[in-house]
């Protein structure tokens, strides 16, 4: 029986990324963004739970990448289409909206990136470009720094050449040869868990200053960190 519940807990993921992908399309930004934050939880928890109960099985590989695919390569398109057709004032239009379709190019991307770290031996440890849930965590503080009008940003960040240079980006990093650390605990001591423990104090103390736009601004500054961190040891081994 508890083979299972690490699945269960995948599922969850997937049906929360659902759940997600229709508030966005309803325009309920503050909805859809409780409901990625609970996926990303249900997704460090599955893997965390797996291993407390000394369980591992395909069917649950599998099934984390279908649920992923879903929370942070669907989604995130979803959003991007629903801003671009904010920005391109065809909102209120019938029908799908062509000018707004590249924003699902991001999802595109995700689903090569999933496909592709399944199959990459090198992540085990760390990651290889930009990981997915990420990206995500981008595309949801820029959805909440329209709908809050954080800093007021809310008309710049619907703008469709920074909506489509965000798409652009991202879909690069998701496929990228960056390594870019994770975040997951082997255990809770502070050595070798510095970066972590040092990026989850930024986290925090950029939540607090920054509120709802420190989603974009948190993974903002772990694409620098690693982009530097790359270069630096790049420059030693020339």
């Amino acid at each position: 029986m508890k083979r299972h519940v690490p699945n269960a807990i995948t599922l969850l993921n997937l049906f929360l990324g659902c759940c997600a992908a229709g508030s966005v399309f309803y325009g309920q930004f503050v909805q859809a963004f409780w409901f990625v934050f609970a996926a990303v939880l249900a997704d460090y928890g599955d893997g965390l739970i797996a291993r407390m109960l000394g369980v591992h099985s395909e069917l649950g590989k599998e099934l984390d990448s279908l649920a992923d695919m879903v929370s942070f390569g669907v989604v995130p398109g979803v959003i991007y289409y629903k801003l671009l057709a904010i920005g391109l004032g065809h909102e209120a239009a019938e029908g799908l909206q062509i000018a707004a379709l590249p924003g699902f190019v991001l999802s595109v991307f995700s689903g090569l990136r999933l496909a592709k770290f399944n199959l990459d031996t090198r992540q085990a440890e760390g990651f290889l470009g930009l990981p997915t849930p990420s990206s995500t965590m981008f595309t949801v503080g820029v959805m909440l720094i329209y709908h809050f009008n954080s800093f007021g940003l809310g008309a710049w960040v619907v703008s469709p050449l920074f909506l489509y240079c965000c798409i652009g980006g991202l879909s690069y990093l998701l496929l990228s040869e960056i390594p870019m650390f994770n975040f997951k605990f082997k255990s809770f001591r502070w050595a070798g868990n510095e970066i972590k423990y040092i990026f989850a104090a930024m986290a925090v103390a950029a939540l607090l200053l920054a509120r709802e736009a420190a989603f974009s601004i948190v993974v903002v500054l772990y694409i620098l960190f690693s982009i530097f961190r790359y270069l630096a040891h790049k420059g030693k081994t020339v």
